[in-house]
């Protein structure tokens, strides 16, 4: 009997992740939480065999989550089911322990293969993705400036981008304003920028929002 914990906070993704299984396997039994404080204590108190995680989780980033999760049960292996590409994403979340990523417009075929990986203690990396890691390691690329931000400072800057307001992204993160302007400062200060629109501009080109 596999046992699957489906962390969004969406029932529909919730049902989706379930019928993939269901389409495949009868020997599975899932459990469900829609807030990272539910998706711990479901962690702390039972033994799963997989963990599929959203990276949005209202207030909170999911992958905040995840690092607790990961402290709370090293070996759990975690797949990262997100709205948000790869590029945006994907290398943060295996940093933080993920065993695979994957977007939520994918195949159910997809899917399973990448949920299989991750069970079998494998990564699963989409083929777009690993032609593209292989291909900034030939041209030997140099480090994106986002790469230096702290998980918290990329996603201000990510929200930004899409045209938030600062007590906008203070309301979804559950920070105060104050909060949001020090983050606002410390990425400006590491992306070298000093506007909004050199922000959005930048994250624009690097396919970080659409």
């Amino acid at each position: 009997m596999v046992k699957v914990l489906i962390v969004d906070d969406h029932v529909v993704v919730r049902d989706g992740v379930k019928s993939v299984f269901n389409e495949q396997t009868s020997s599975v039994c899932f459990g469900e939480a829609s807030m990272p404080q539910e998706a711990l204590k479901l962690v702390y108190e039972a033994e799963w065999d997989i963990v599929v995680l959203d990276i949005s989780l209202g207030g909170r980033n999911g992958l905040e989550l995840l690092k607790d999760i990961k402290q709370l049960r090293p070996k759990l292996p975690v797949l990262i089911l997100s709205m948000h590409a790869e590029e945006q994403y994907a290398q943060r979340a295996f940093k933080a322990g993920a065993g695979g990523y994957i977007t939520k417009d994918c195949s159910r075929t997809d899917l399973f293969e990448a949920i299989n990986k991750v069970l079998n203690g494998e990564r699963y990396v989409s083929p777009a993705l690993a032609d593209k890691l292989m291909l900034d390691v030939e041209r030997d690329v140099d480090k994106p400036r986002h790469e230096n931000l702290s998980d918290r400072e990329f996603e201000v800057l990510c929200l930004i981008a899409s045209g938030k307001t600062l007590s906008e992204i203070a309301g979804l993160l559950g920070l105060s304003d104050k909060t949001i302007s020090t983050y606002r400062a410390r990425l400006m200060d590491k992306m070298g920028m000093k506007t909004n629109a050199e922000l959005t501009h930048y994250a624009i080109t690097q396919k970080l929002v659409e």
